[in-house]
């Protein structure tokens, strides 16, 4: 559900924006105005997600994200009342807030009670659920786009975007219930010394209730030993962000987010309706209905394969073919298209356009869709992952909502320069964002190490090896190690005092 806000403030533009009764009641078509309107939400989601970590340090994880629920209605309610553009953008940058901390803080929960052996696949459900929401948002406002004879009649009622708008406020509303019934993150106890508790979740979470099972006293372990030497190094939190070792974790994680965004995603998201006019479609809506159906689809073996074939490959591949499905999109928009007559008001959003070329349109909306289907099993749900396990506890929370900061921070801003970049340089927009595309090739292959199979723990070996990053790092985990000698009795674990010792 957290993830699901983040969907529904991604699609809560695409489909009203081809209606007449979006674009004569606010009086927008494209621009600048259209560009804030849909930034605002983003730019809400950038305060948000930087408070998060405030919020779920002091108060809990699980408490954060019901927070965030209760500000996403509260925006969703604004929304749905506005009267004008000035309320619009206040009730998108309220709704904003809500979208910023749960996106920030859902992988961090899931990725902090989640084994080791399918943590890839639990966080990967983030984006899953981020799709689903796109994917439901999106025929929410195509249902409603037929409302009083459809999107073409000048007289339109407004309910074709306050339906949708509104509809928003229900699964908010299910996510702040359902929280109750979940447990606090078994690391955030430990982190206030609340052992008992932390065991106890972890025994319901890894054995079947058995605070005695080995996998969970290897576990607690684990965590012990990195809480104890977190706090004898004895740093704050925003201190030892700062520290070389943990700040190139840092930027690695705020680049990985921004990758995510100018790989080109998000343009085919907020304004896949100017890329379809532009590529002379004219049943704008059901094609890119299309588009969502397999973001939803292909985010599915992604969740279930991640934990095998590893982060580090799908970020290398998902940028390469992305950058190739760029340029074949800009060489054919460039080879085939003309500047925008100006004789149909509906497509004054854009100035490049495809006229009676079949084939060459087919062939752009292809490209649109294997690139969505690239994104949806490679960086998608990989960005997520990755940047919620590579920290310790003590400034996960801060770490990953810089990480995920970064993420609103350049969402929002292709979501203000996007329309004026349509009008502007038209097919050349695809050519800078393949560009992003090649840049992030490069980082990663340089910088991204491997972690699958990994314990959060065990991430300071990870990067600590001194090995290059496409050398890869060694397989195993230590917890299988720690497990097995507590199964054969080399090793005992007490609660309390010193909590283990070897014999």
């Amino acid at each position: 559900m957290g993830g699901g806000l983040f969907g529904f403030d991604i699609s809560s533009m695409s489909g009203v924006l081809a209606t007449s009764a979006y674009t004569n009641y606010f009086r927008v078509n494209g621009g600048i105005r259209q560009g804030a309107i849909t930034g605002a939400m983003a730019g809400g989601s950038f305060v948000g997600t930087l408070s998060s970590s405030f919020i779920a340090d002091k108060m809990s994880r699980k408490t954060a994200i019901q927070i965030a629920a209760v500000i996403w209605t509260i925006g969703s309610i604004f929304q749905t009342a506005a009267n004008g553009i000035g309320l619009l953008v206040f009730g998108r940058i309220v709704a904003g807030i809500g979208a910023g901390i749960a996106s920030a803080m859902v992988p961090v929960y899931q990725a902090e009670i989640a084994p080791k052996e399918i943590r890839g696949r639990v966080v990967s459900l983030q984006q899953f659920a981020i799709t689903v929401g796109i994917l439901v948002q999106y025929f929410i406002q195509y249902g409603s786009s037929f409302i009083d004879g459809g999107p073409k009649n000048p007289k339109q009622s407004t309910l074709a975007f306050r339906i949708p708008w509104g509809i928003q406020i229900f699964p908010a509303t299910l996510l702040a219930i359902g929280m109750f019934f979940v447990p606090y993150s078994p690391r955030w106890l430990a982190g206030q010394d609340r052992w008992e508790e932390a065991i106890r979740v972890l025994a319901n979470l890894h054995g079947n209730g058995d605070i005695g099972h080995p996998k969970v006293l290897a576990q607690y372990r684990e965590i012990e030993e990195a809480m104890t030497f977190e706090r004898e190094v004895g740093d704050s939190a925003f201190r030892a962000l700062t520290q070389p070792r943990m700040l190139s974790r840092v930027v690695l994680t705020v680049c990985i987010q921004m990758w995510s965004q100018l790989c080109g995603m998000n343009v085919m998201m907020y304004y896949i309706v100017y890329m379809m006019q532009a590529a002379g479609v004219h049943n704008l809506l059901l094609t890119a209905s299309i588009q969502y159906i397999l973001n939803v689809a292909l985010t599915l073996p992604a969740i279930l394969f991640i934990d095998t074939w590893g982060r580090r490959p799908s970020l290398l591949y998902g940028a390469f073919a992305m950058m190739v499905l760029l340029l074949i999109v800009a060489a054919l928009e460039g080879v085939y298209g003309v500047p925008n007559p100006r004789t149909d008001p509906s497509l004054d959003a854009i100035s490049w356009l495809i006229i009676d070329n079949p084939p060459v349109s087919r062939a752009i909306v292809a490209c649109s869709y294997l690139f969505v289907c690239t994104f949806a099993v490679t960086w998608g749900p990989t960005s997520w992952t990755y940047a919620s396990e590579i920290f310790p506890t003590g400034i996960r929370a801060k770490a990953v909502s810089l990480a995920t900061a970064s993420n609103w921070a350049w969402n929002c801003a292709l979501a203000f320069a996007v329309p004026t970049l349509f009008q502007k340089i038209n097919w050349r927009m695809y050519v800078v964002f393949a560009v992003f595309n090649l840049c992030a090739f490069v980082q990663v292959w340089l910088t991204v190490r491997e972690t699958k199979g990994k314990t959060l723990e065990e991430m300071e070996e990870v990067f600590d090896s001194g090995r290059p990053a496409w050398r890869g790092v060694s397989s195993g985990s230590r917890l299988d190690r720690l497990q097995r000698d507590i199964a054969e009795g080399n090793v005992k674990v007490r609660l309390g005092g010193r909590r283990y010792e070897e014999l």
